[in-house]
This record gives C-alpha cells, sequence and structure tokens, in this order.
C-alpha cells in the first residue's frame, strides 16, 4: 500500500512540473513549499504576496475556491473542471499537466 501511495505522490509531484512548465517556469519551482503557491498566485493575480490571503480564517475559503477556479480558466478549462481540482487535487493536476492545454495567463499588465 505505501508503495501505491509513494508512486501516486511522484505521478502528482511530476504533474505540478509539467504545469509549472507549461507556465514558463522551471520544474523545480514545483517542488519548493511555499514559493510554488507564490508563483502560481503571482501568474493568476499579478502578485504572488495575496497568497497570504489565504491565512484569513473563513476568507479563506473563498480565496482557495476562487484559486482553483481561476487556475481552470487560465488553462482554458471550464468551471467544472476547477471544481474537480479543489476537490480531487491529484487526479485533476495530472490530467492538466499531461493533457495539451495551454496557459494563458489572466493578469493585463
Amino acid at each position: 500500500m505505501a508503495v501505491f501511495s509513494i508512486a501516486f505522490w511522484l505521478l502528482t509531484l511530476v504533474a505540478m512540473i509539467k504545469v509549472f512548465i507549461k507556465m514558463g517556469y522551471a520544474g523545480w519551482e514545483a517542488i519548493v513549499p511555499l514559493y510554488n503557491a507564490y508563483i502560481l498566485f503571482k501568474e493568476l493575480y499579478g502578485s504572488g504576496w495575496k497568497m497570504l490571503l489565504t491565512l484569513i480564517p473563513l476568507y479563506n475559503i473563498y480565496v482557495i475556491i476562487k484559486f482553483y477556479l481561476d487556475l481552470a480558466h487560465a488553462f482554458g478549462k471550464t468551471t467544472g473542471f476547477g471544481i474537480g481540482i479543489l476537490f480531487l487535487t491529484p487526479i485533476f493536476m495530472c490530467i492538466l499537466g499531461f493533457d495539451d492545454s495551454t496557459f494563458t495567463s489572466p493578469v493585463t499588465e
């Protein structure tokens, strides 16, 4: 059972690396805790420091739901796919990492 868990974790990690590569970042940046969240928030909202909003109780629920929906939309996916990422993150990250979707930054600068 432990071997299955480790294999599933490694597959999810590789999918996150592929997502970061699609976004134009180095794959190692997906591995570093907190830094990967900073990068994702920076790409989706223009400021990585907005990830600190996840530390506010109750408001963090809204921020995380909006984050996953916006992540799905940035890759051209539907709101349903965003809800899938929210509830089944490893599975939907694998789909996002290994499919042929491309990243379109929602931030206009």
